[in-house]
């Protein structure tokens, strides 16, 4: 289970996206990046978010912690900024939330280059969730203690808003050219890459899906758009099938299979 905190302080919006995501202070004495479930993209992107960003950890990602962050009417109350007071009431009870790296900074590729290794674990991981939100215009990259870490997994898993064929989405193409990591992916062999891939796809095992799928609140899930009174364990099955259908497909995501 994720672990569970109270917002007891908003301190600042964030306004670099879209969702207004916020800086709040928990009772466990840690400041927190958070995603509101009421912001445009309702709890889908909180599922995206948690789904990726637990499997990019599996995978031997640098991600910030995540954990359920408890909004109340008395934090919405405090607020006096009007627009993010709406987005707190819209919010109250369970958000999703990521430990704030204080002194990072974001990716830019020319102060200092990820490792090429790094970089293709990334893009593999973007490739097989759809991740279409990790270009220069939004790197969603952090370089926090001199190393690498991933942020902003809530545009990924775009199967999730319309539920296409599993065969459709299995075999959808993945363009590597406006990747911000691709040049570094680039530079890698060909039994690298080969390498590469089959140690991360055997990772990717039914097991270890479930078990991430199972860190998702019933309530993210049964509240999406999309899923139109399914029961939260059948969507659970319906993710699963998707992934483990887009790897087990012709993969032409992957750079070397699409060579």
């Amino acid at each position: 289970m994720l672990q569970k905190v109270r917002g007891t302080q908003y301190l600042t919006a964030l306004r670099e996206g879209g969702s207004l995501p916020g800086l709040v202070e928990a009772d466990n004495d840690t400041t927190y990046v958070v995603k509101f479930r009421g912001a445009g993209q309702g709890s889908a992107a909180l599922v995206a978010e948690i789904v990726v960003g637990e499997l990019g950890r599996h995978l031997g990602i640098r991600v910030p912690d995540l954990v359920l962050l408890e909004v109340d009417a008395e934090l919405a109350r405090r607020e006096p900024d009007q627009e993010v007071q709406q987005l707190l009431q819209a919010s109250t009870g369970s958000n999703l939330a990521m430990d704030f790296l204080a002194g990072s900074v974001g990716y830019d590729g020319i102060v200092w280059r990820a490792p090429a290794e790094e970089a293709a674990r990334v893009y593999w991981l973007d490739a097989l969730t759809a991740n279409v939100d990790r270009t220069w215009s939004n790197p969603n990259l952090l370089i926090w203690q001199r190393r690498l870490w991933a942020i902003d997994h809530g545009a990924a898993l775009i199967f999730q808003h319309s539920w296409p064929s599993v065969d459709g989405w299995a075999n959808r193409d993945y363009g590597m050219g406006s990747h911000v990591l691709s040049e570094r992916v680039s530079t890698l062999t060909t039994p690298a890459l080969d390498a590469l891939d089959a140690e991360l796809a055997a990772l990717v095992t039914s097991e270890a899906l479930d078990r991430i799928l199972g860190l998702v609140p019933d309530d993210f899930l049964v509240n999406m758009n999309s899923a139109n009174g399914t029961d939260p364990q059948t969507l659970r099955g319906r993710y699963r099938e998707y992934l483990l259908a887009r790897l087990a497909g012709e993969r032409a995501w992957w750079p070397e299979v699409a060579a």
